[in-house]
């Protein structure tokens, strides 16, 4: 069995919502030969919790517009750390990047297929990891001026 076309519909709507927003690691993974409960998951990342809220809404609102579906279940929206939206075909998942490298839960989902998304959502695929890295480039520099301040 395979995801439907309306779950796949979904997930790319979905996936470019995330993507306009500047979530990180889109992807998405069709889960409906190993879970009877849903066909796929949508997974994508950002580096901060507002982010991750507005990654969330913007999902919400692009699939009621466009598609007039509405999640039956929204979960995590107080910590905004890793918001769950259950569309029943289909379960996006946001995560805070430090919840997204703690979980991991493309090793849970990795045997099932990939499904095709939009070109925005896969360009951001390794956007978390250069995050991370200017992160902590401009830690390091600030570090290094604060030191020379000290001295």
């Amino acid at each position: 069995m395979t995801a439907t076309d309306h779950s796949q519909q979904l997930i790319a709507a979905a996936a470019q919502a995330a993507a306009d927003k500047l979530a990180h690691d889109i992807i998405a993974y069709d889960v409906s030969d190993v879970l009877s409960i849903t066909d796929a998951f949508l997974l994508a990342s950002a580096p901060n919790d507002r982010q991750v809220k507005s990654i969330v809404d913007e999902i919400e609102e692009r699939l009621n517009k466009e598609l007039g579906a509405k999640p039956v279940r929204r979960e995590g929206d107080r910590d905004a750390r890793w918001i769950l939206l259950d569309y029943v075909d289909i379960v996006v998942h946001v995560q805070h990047s430090e919840e997204r490298v703690f979980y991991a839960l493309e090793r849970l989902w990795k045997d099932c297929p990939e499904l095709e998304l939009p070109a925005d959502a896969v360009a951001t695929r390794g956007k978390a990891e250069e995050h991370a890295r200017r992160q902590a480039a401009g830690e390091a520099a600030l570090n290094a001026e604060l030191g020379g301040e000290l001295r």
